[in-house]
């Protein structure tokens, strides 16, 4: 039987999203998204749950998903699971970590917080180059974002 990997979240970015470079030359964008999920306890009273998600997205996705967004952006991202492993230099101990490989995603939330307005999505693709660092504050403003805080939706390149 083959196997199959699929997971769809929804959740809040708990740091700015960090752009790195594979000793390949691919890059690639790392991010962690907070999943909250709220159910009714064995004592009847509601609880919270937070899980917190590693992701990594390559190429022009992780471009987009670094420019556009930063700490507390609400995104959905669909992808598949992986694991990695290697050897810790400093302990020599065998580490692995479970991550969401992105395949697709879209920005959600409010038009004035970190992740700007409406609803776009993206598709896997290579990119280019790596995108900028931009603004390093949690209260991110687009340098062309309209005066009126409206987003034509057309406007956007992806």
């Amino acid at each position: 039987m083959r196997g199959f990997s699929k997971v769809v979240l929804a959740g809040n970015l708990t740091r700015d999203p960090e752009m790195r470079a594979t000793t390949t030359g691919s890059q690639a964008c790392n991010f962690t998204i907070a999943v909250n999920r709220v159910y009714k306890g064995s004592d009847g009273n509601m609880q919270e749950q937070v899980s917190y998600i590693d992701c990594v997205a390559w190429g022009k996705p992780g471009e987009t998903i670094a420019q556009y967004t930063r700490k507390g952006s609400s995104i959905i991202v669909s992808g598949r699971l992986d694991q990695r492993s290697w050897e810790d230099k400093n302990s020599g101990q065998r580490r692995s970590r479970i991550e969401v490989v992105v395949e697709d995603f879209s920005f959600i939330g409010g038009g004035s917080s970190a992740g700007g307005g409406g609803a776009a999505s993206s598709s896997s693709k290579k990119m280019d180059k790596p995108a900028p660092a931009g603004n390093e504050t949690d209260d991110f403003v687009p340098d062309d974002m309209p005066e009126d805080g409206e987003i034509n939706l057309d406007d956007i390149p992806f």
